[in-house]
């Protein structure tokens, strides 16, 4: 496997997106990656009022590596490099927060959603426990080169990389990986989310959580993580667009205050490699119905 030759470079030097590829695709499936960014740009740091171990509690620490094995068996992961509390690609592009940008944002995306309204738009008014990134406002102008340096060279790789699927194999499936706090999973060691059956196949969600059941885990659905924007965007099943989230438990693979891997780690990464072949498999074979 390799890195894609011409991630983005933001304008400060730093990559925005890597695909890793396998040396041949044997399925529809993509990985995604897109909040285990830790790349921090220097300005970023210099305009946070936070430090950054308080900043990178934003992140779904370590989950490009747990799922490093994907290319090997034969589909491209991608991930994102820069960190979630600098730009959330989980979000729509203009997603902004009139209260980190001001009111001018009305005029790009309308109604404000509750999630910007709440500190949690595209470019992240809050991070750590809900703490304030910055001291004051922000120009709009960096909203627009956010986006342009990380946002849409994310979504664009992603994106190139379904619709090769698409061409290849006459469908796509996203697996869009996260973490979440122990605290928010409420006994859960997995939650899938597949915005209550609208983002992909029943096969699909069914079969994916038979395979983590099989591996020991407690797994719910859309119970408290229901899919994000990008499920929304990529799930569209009348079209052959699948789309499935996967938000796994911290508490099963690091220390949630140091962000440091402990004694599950390895474990974990042989499991979720498990299901990852057991998931690629059932399309090479044609087990798992794609449409």
């Amino acid at each position: 496997m390799s890195p894609d030759p011409s991630p983005c470079a933001p304008a400060d030097g730093h990559r925005a997106v890597e695909v890793l590829q396998p040396a041949a695709r044997a399925t529809p499936v993509v990985f995604a990656s897109p909040h285990s960014g830790s790349d921090y740009p220097a300005g970023f740091l210099e305009r946070s009022s936070l430090p950054v171990k308080v900043l990178r509690r934003s992140e779904d620490a370590h989950i490009d590596i747990l799922f490093g094995a994907v290319p090997d068996l034969g589909a491209p992961l991608v991930k994102a490099l820069f960190p979630r509390s600098y730009v959330d690609p989980n979000r729509a592009e203009y997603e902004l927060d009139p209260a980190l940008f001001g009111p001018r944002v009305h005029a790009l995306s309308g109604q404000v959603s509750q999630r910007a309204s709440a500190g949690l738009g595209v470019i992240p008014r809050l991070a750590g426990e809900g703490s304030a990134i910055y001291d004051g406002m922000l120009p709009l102008d960096e909203a627009f080169n956010r986006l342009a340096s990380c946002y849409r060279p994310y979504h664009a790789a992603l994106a190139g990389e379904l619709a090769a699927a698409r061409e290849l194999f006459g469908s796509s499936v996203l697996i869009d990986c996260h973490s979440m706090p122990a605290a928010s999973a409420r006994g859960a060691d997995i939650v899938l989310g597949d915005r209550f059956g609208s983002s992909c196949s029943p096969e699909l969600t069914g079969h994916a959580e038979r395979i983590f059941r099989s591996l020991g885990f407690k797994v719910v659905r859309n119970r408290p993580y229901a899919g994000g924007f990008t499920t929304e965007l990529h799930g569209q099943p009348a079209e052959g667009r699948h789309a499935l989230q996967i938000e796994i438990s911290r508490a099963l693979y690091m220390d949630e205050r140091t962000l440091e891997p402990h004694q599950g780690f390895a474990r974990l990464k042989a499991q979720l490699e498990s299901f990852a072949a057991s998931l690629l498999d059932a399309y090479r074979t044609q087990a798992l119905a794609a449409e």
